[in-house]
């Protein structure tokens, strides 16, 4: 099955207004530039798609990325680790003026309760955020004279990923650090939209490399030199 898009337009034409977006990337590492950027162009040229939640983890740096999304009005809430950044003036504006809602979970947990989805478990419970508001409504259990929080998985509409090799099949590799959340996010969304550097053919990627197999992934398309967030900052990108 070939699964790679022509363009990058036609790879996001189907995300639509208030859907859960996952967007791979730990700050600037492995965050999908370009596919955000074409879901943006789309937003300004159309008023779609808005009023998105967006998982990922932080909220956005300067005026690139998850940030510009917030800035144009695409985001209805963010669920995240980090809402704070080096800049975090377009969420932090946002959300005091109580224009875009957040939902904080602790790093490991949002990566669990990601895993959690791809593997079909609904619930898990973690010591995390015992005692703290975080915790507030959850239930709580007792194990090992230990308490423990329960959290319900995290699933997604869409999953917005960067890889650094990937074959028409979809088995993708990464990148050192951009690997992060995208392998778990790929397995936790119904669409799975690739960009990846290269493309190979069936067989181009060893098996004994491929960190992403294909059957998560739906669309790829190719973006030779993808665009890097502390690059476009250090520019003064806007």
């Amino acid at each position: 099955m070939n699964k790679v898009c022509q363009s990058i337009e036609a790879a996001v034409a189907d995300i639509q207004d208030g859907m859960v977006v996952m967007i791979g990337g730990f700050g600037g590492a492995g965050a999908p530039i370009e596919l955000i950027d074409a879901l943006i162009d789309r937003y300004k040229k159309t008023g779609s798609p808005g009023s998105l939640t967006i998982i990922n983890n932080n909220a956005g740096n300067g005026a690139v990325g998850i940030a510009a999304m917030i800035y144009a009005g695409m985001v209805a809430k963010m669920v995240c680790s980090f809402p704070r950044s080096s800049d975090p003036k377009a969420f932090t504006d946002k959300y005091l003026a109580g224009e875009i809602g957040l939902e904080l979970v602790p790093q490991g947990t949002l990566a669990e309760r990601i895993r959690a989805a791809g593997a079909g478990i609904p619930a898990f419970y973690t010591p995390s955020s015992y005692g703290t508001q975080v915790a507030d409504g959850k239930p709580i259990a007792e194990f090992d004279g230990k308490h423990y929080v329960q959290e319900r998985w995290l699933k997604a509409d869409v999953a917005l990923i960067k890889a650094q090799l990937a074959d028409r099949k979809g088995n993708l590799t990464y990148h050192m650090a951009a690997r992060n959340f995208s392998p778990l996010m790929a397995t936790a969304a119904t669409m799975t939209i690739v960009q990846a550097s290269e493309i190979l053919e069936p067989g181009g990627i060893d098996p004994e490399h491929v960190v992403t197999p294909g059957i998560f992934v739906d669309r790829i398309v190719e973006v030779a030199e993808p665009k890097q967030e502390e690059a476009l900052l250090r520019e003064g990108a806007k």
